[in-house]
């Protein structure tokens, strides 16, 4: 059995779900119906008998390509077999109805014989359905849910797989859809495959003409933003970290989370990197997300919350399912979810300014969270925290967590708009407060032997977190504490142009891309433009062949590793090519000292 390889995989969405979809033409993940929901396909993270559809050849490939349409999640793949060439469309109807998965045959060249074999597996993978066919229709249920597949060929059961076979010419085209339903209502009927196509691609390419920048690197910075539009769940503006849980950040080991939920966090950084490309709707949408699922207590604000912005993450094993490439545990939900990260307030006000210079009118409701907010701050902030990285392990005074909890409290008092709900002397304690929390972290968090900042108060080593100290506004790019604490990072931390998390002892982890990606942006406002090409470079080299990328890199076999594909990568992609055209957006000119 092969190795499977996390580069092998496309994406497929419709705002809604995704899909990952192998190069060997099987879908082996999909949540249905939503991206927080069970799984009904989970071969990703175990064997097949978890949970797979695959269309392919019969005969053995000679070869194969695949590329998406352009500007558009239209997945191609091509197949070549000794007697013939067939191309495979794979996507997902962007509707409101029945969510749905589409597969078009067409023939190329010659005749092809392919085989379809749909194996469900509800429940990550663990329960299988009941199962009736009818011809060229298949219906399988399980408690709430029910699938249908509407075939091109007569449909029969092998064991619990649902297969059917059919040849195809040159110029012939046949059609597979794939639909989610309710187990208590009537099964949806099959949707015309060629006007869903061309509606699918309309919706993509009119999205992304909306993106006027001119750039270097187009392709990448279009693939990136349309991989963070199939991101967002469409009914509510939540944007999620991820389509998948479990893919282990090493080889077999346990570094495995769930990422299919909304870190505040990775969204804010989101809509900051949509708001400098000019996708103003996309921002409005989580921020009014943001306010639904903040309520009105900002001291019971997680961190993370579910796609709808109800926020029980309970997390438990699927000890059925043996991992990714075996790295066990697969985990459901996320315990992080409880835990205080103080840097989550300050990216929160930091992009709801970004939107507010973007011409995003604030509401009420917003001024007041925000006042509200920033009094949390002033209570909690000198309290040690979990950390950017969310650490199990016992809390600390994290330099970037206190930074970022700075940044809230300069991001009101820089928005003018927002002192008409605060009396003045609110206003001239959290100028005080400002300053007083920049002083406690130019002390404590500074190294003088070193010249650095460091990781958490006491530490004696960096951090990548460091890198947007500059990029916050804390401190100007050519202030020397900050010269010197890149220059820590580019010594202490990168390999083969990549930025790890840490390099002396054991390696367990591969490069975090999104920290790649900010240290172009420093080196950039350092002036440094070669040198930011240079590790820019080494980012897009992490892309597979369909420009997609997971939270991390392995330096030392070039593949891919974490969970797929991954928003922090993607933004931190974007927002770096945007700074080479001096169009990434201002985050605070640099305090004082």
């Amino acid at each position: 059995m092969s190795i499977k390889a996390i580069e092998d995989y496309g994406l497929i969405g419709d705002g809604r779900t995704a899909a990952l979809v192998h190069r060997n033409g099987s879908i082996d993940w999909l949540c249905w119906p939503r991206f927080d929901s069970d799984a009904c396909f989970a071969a990703l993270l175990g064997t097949n008998a978890n949970g797979r559809w695959k269309l392919a050849p019969v005969e053995t490939c000679t070869s194969s390509c695949r590329r998406y349409r352009n500007d558009t999640l239209v997945l191609e793949t091509q197949f070549e077999v000794a007697t013939g060439h067939v191309r495979l469309t794979d996507f997902m109807p962007i509707a409101n109805g029945a969510p749905t998965v589409l597969r078009i045959v067409r023939g190329l060249a010659g005749k092809v014989r392919l085989r379809s074999e749909l194996d469900l597996r509800f429940d990550y993978g663990s329960l299988r359905p009941a199962l009736e066919i009818d011809r060229d229709r298949a219906v399988a249920d399980v408690g709430p849910d029910l699938v249908v597949l509407h075939a091109p060929e007569q449909l029969s059961l092998l064991g619990s797989c649902i297969v059917t076979e059919a040849e195809v010419s040159q110029g012939d085209e046949v059609a597979f859809c794939l639909r989610y339903g309710s187990a208590t209502a009537r099964p949806p009927p099959p949707i015309a495959a060629g006007a869903a196509l061309r509606e699918t691609e309309d919706y993509w390419r009119n999205w992304i003409a909306k993106f006027a920048i001119e750039t270097r690197w187009p392709e990448a910075v279009k693939r990136s933003l349309l991989t963070l539009k199939a991101m967002i769940f469409r009914s509510t503006g939540g944007i999620i970290a991820a389509p998948t849980t479990s893919l282990p950040e090493a080889p077999a080991e346990d570094l495995n989370w769930d990422y299919r939920y909304c870190w505040l966090r990775d969204a804010a950084f989101t809509t900051t990197a949509l708001l400098d490309a000019g996708f103003h709707q996309e921002a409005k949408a989580f921020r009014d997300w943001l306010l639904r699922a903040a309520g009105d207590e900002p001291d019971k604000i997680r961190i993370m919350y579910r796609v709808d912005g109800s926020r029980r993450l309970e997390e438990w094993t699927a000890s059925w399912l043996s991992g990714f490439g075996g790295a066990k545990p697969v985990r459901i939900g996320n315990a992080a979810a409880a835990q205080r990260q103080l840097d989550v307030f300050g990216e929160l006000l930091d992009s709801v300014a970004a939107a507010a210079r973007a011409g995003i009118l604030p509401s009420e409701r917003e001024a007041h969270l925000i006042t509200s907010v920033i009094s949390h701050v002033e209570r909690i902030w000198q309290e040690p925290d979990h950390g950017l990285w969310e650490s199990r392990g016992d809390p600390r005074h994290y330099t970037y967590s206190k930074v970022s909890a700075w940044a809230a409290v300069d991001r009101f008092i820089r928005r003018e708009d927002l002192h008409r709900a605060a009396d003045g002397n609110f206003l001239h304690r959290m100028i005080s407060l400002r300053n007083r929390m920049h002083r406690e972290i130019c002390e404590k968090a500074f190294d003088p032997g070193r010249g650095t900042f460091v990781d958490y108060y006491g530490s004696d080593r960096v951090d990548p977190s460091l890198l947007k100290l500059p990029l916050l506004g804390f401190l100007p790019v050519t202030d020397a504490r900050i010269e010197k604490t890149i220059a820590a990072v580019e010594r202490d931390l990168v390999r083969q142009g990549y930025v790890h998390r840490e390099l002396s002892g054991e390696i367990r982890q591969g490069a975090f891309l999104a920290c790649t990606g900010w240290l172009a942006e420093c080196q950039l406002m350092q002036g440094k433009r070669a040198e930011a090409e240079r590790t820019f470079a080494h980012l897009l080299g992490a892309q597979n062949d369909l420009g997609l990328l997971a939270e991390e890199f392995s330096v030392q076999d070039r593949r891919l590793a974490g969970n797929f594909p991954q928003a922090l990568s993607h933004l931190a992609l974007v927002r770096a090519a945007l700074r080479f055209e001096n169009k990434s957006s201002d985050r605070g000119e640099g305090h004082g000292n």
